[in-house]
């Protein structure tokens, strides 16, 4: 309600007949706009303690907040698990297994279907959970050793809510035939905002373009692309890739 006031009055103040109310809006403008010349020595200076003072007080509230939080959520845990920007959204009756030296971002989210009996992540090690993915778990996600998952990625195991529009609408959960289970098998990578749909398993050091959808299972050792995602390059297993 303010906020609009303000509006109002900001819109009268430039508009208005009288020039001298049309000054004050000028001036008003150049004060809001004010820009201080301070020397390029000070802006490096204050750049770096801001810089370092933000540093610091992130990494204190990662080690002895937010990395122990999501902990208390896990089942199973390695070494050197290492979250950055905050703590992971878990949802549902999930059991999470990690490896060891797995970076995970804080915008993530675990969900479990509720539904079902004992729905489990189990991550390997040095895996990468990137900024804003969602993993659903309808019974089971396995991602093994050294995967690599890009930001806005969606792997969902459910989806929630039945095919039927009237169930839908009444609240009704999707059905077990529409649930299935993912596995990301070793050096896979998924590009930014892959989807993964149920009873999918990506081979082996398979990597996903970015945005593609993958609909069915992918072979070891290739590029896919597209929605849904098709093999487009294979990929030699001791580097690099066969046109």
């Amino acid at each position: 309600m303010l906020a609009a006031q303000i509006s109002e009055f900001k819109t009268w103040l430039k508009n208005n007949d009288n020039p001298s109310y049309r000054k004050l809006f000028a001036f008003l403008k150049a004060v809001r706009a004010c820009d201080l010349p301070t020397p390029h020595i000070l802006n490096q200076l204050i750049a770096f303690l801001y810089g370092t003072s933000t540093n610091l007080f992130n990494n204190v509230l990662r080690v002895l907040i937010h990395t122990p939080a999501f902990k208390g959520k896990l089942r199973r845990y390695g070494r050197g698990l290492y979250l950055f920007g905050g703590v992971p959204f878990v949802s549902g009756p999930l059991a999470i297994e990690l490896g060891k030296d797995c970076r995970i971002s804080g915008h993530t989210t675990f969900s479990a279907r509720p539904e079902s009996p004992s729905p489990e992540l189990i991550v390997g090690n040095n895996v990468d959970i990137g900024w804003q993915s969602t993993i659903a778990i309808g019974r089971k996600v396995i991602i093994e050793d050294n995967v690599r998952i890009a930001g806005g990625a969606f792997l969902f195991g459910y989806s929630g809510h039945s095919l039927n529009a009237k169930l839908r609408a009444e609240g009704h959960g999707d059905l077990d035939c529409d649930v299935g289970n993912i596995i990301l098998k070793k050096d896979v990578w998924l590009g930014t905002k892959v989807t993964v749909c149920p009873n999918v398993t990506i081979g082996e050091g398979t990597v996903v373009a970015t945005g593609s959808v993958v609909t069915k299972s992918l072979p070891p050792f290739v590029v896919a692309a597209g929605n849904p995602a098709k093999v487009v390059k294979q990929l030699n297993p001791t580097g690099g890739y066969h046109a």
